[in-house]
């Protein structure tokens, strides 16, 4: 299990490692408003939440689920809009891990675009075994790569 790329994780100010990756806003991702239609930045926090585990941890999510029988479904999510995100923006989005329990998961996604923060999400799923839906403990070998994104949670500077 080896990350596929370094280059999308940096250090923070603190000192701590972030997880960081970039989406495109595409036509089809706006409103008539010109701007990204709220339940595609849902889908932009799962693409990032697969991207961690790809690019990142290592495993492709897919492989995580179907081969290994382990699943993080979504428990709880809390999505700040700051900021719209318009067709052809390329916000990057700083990953950080700001909760880590047993068999649970916080997980921070800040969009920028320019240093302007667009969207602040905080998620919380649920690590669980795929065939019975019952929660288990996050894997050992997983658990190390939220350690490293550990970071406190608080309020994004607006650059």
């Amino acid at each position: 299990m080896t990350p596929r790329s370094n280059l999308l994780s940096t250090t923070s100010n603190d000192g701590n490692e972030m997880f960081l990756t970039q989406h495109l806003v595409r036509f089809g991702d706006v409103d008539p408003a010109g701007i990204a239609y709220f339940p595609r930045i849902h889908n932009f926090i799962h693409e990032s939440f697969e991207n961690l585990w790809e690019e990142y941890i290592g495993v492709r999510y897919y492989h995580l689920i179907q081969n290994e029988r382990v699943a993080f479904p979504m428990a709880h999510s809390d999505v700040d809009f700051k900021h719209p995100l318009q067709f052809g923006d390329r916000p990057v989005v700083k990953v950080t891990c700001f909760k880590l329990g047993r068999a649970s998961l916080g997980l921070r996604y800040i969009f920028e675009v320019n240093g302007t923060v667009c969207v602040d999400a905080r998620t919380t799923t649920v690590c669980i075994n795929a065939d019975s839906y019952k929660s288990m403990e996050i894997p050992a070998e997983y658990r190390v790569y939220f350690q490293r994104i550990m970071a406190a949670l608080e309020t994004p500077q607006e650059g």
